[in-house]
């Protein structure tokens, strides 16, 4: 079997996290019991890669709430539509949402929050790209690869980073 990827996994407060990278780039980053599940068969399980190592401590940093912005780079492999949807994801800041029509609208597209709920759905890359952050209106959870405890998990954590960086007192100016 040709290996095209490397994963491994990591510890985190929502499971283990299974992450996928190529030589170059994050491909995947898998909540426990996501769904739809990946298919894993043509990945080499390693300890370590540069990509990786960068995606490992990326991840525990977010999740520990003191990561402004991932670096590692990603490998957005989809539709069209997908990719759009995706790119819209990375642009919703840490602790806000976005409805399902909101991002449709933003998206030029304004009667395809459904197409937009189903590109959310296939996004390889939880937590990297944050679909966790769309919600139905009202701010209703809707559904999310890892579980909905999961996707209300990362918005309370999200809601708690982005309060305390705004709680950060300023130093005052010198002359």
């Amino acid at each position: 079997m040709t290996h095209v990827a490397e994963m491994t996994t990591v510890d985190t407060v929502l499971g283990a996290l299974t992450i996928v990278a190529s030589k170059t780039a994050l491909v995947g980053v898998y909540l426990p019991d996501h769904a739809p599940a990946p298919n894993l068969a043509r990945c080499r399980r390693v300890d370590h890669s540069p990509v990786l190592d960068t995606a490992r401590r990326e991840l525990l940093a977010d999740l520990a709430g003191s990561r402004s912005a991932f670096t590692v780079p990603l490998a957005l492999e989809g539709t069209t539509t997908q990719r759009a949807v995706w790119r819209a994801l990375l642009d919703i800041p840490r602790g806000e949402t976005r409805t399902y029509g909101a991002l449709a609208a933003q998206l030029g597209r304004p009667r395809a929050a459904r197409a937009i709920g189903h590109a959310g759905a296939r996004n390889p890359l939880s937590i990297v790209v944050p679909c966790d952050r769309v919600v139905g209106v009202g701010g209703a959870l809707r559904g999310f690869a890892g579980g909905l405890e999961r996707k209300a998990a990362l918005l309370s954590l999200d809601r708690a980073a982005a309060s305390s960086r705004s709680r950060v007192p300023c130093t005052p100016c010198q002359p």
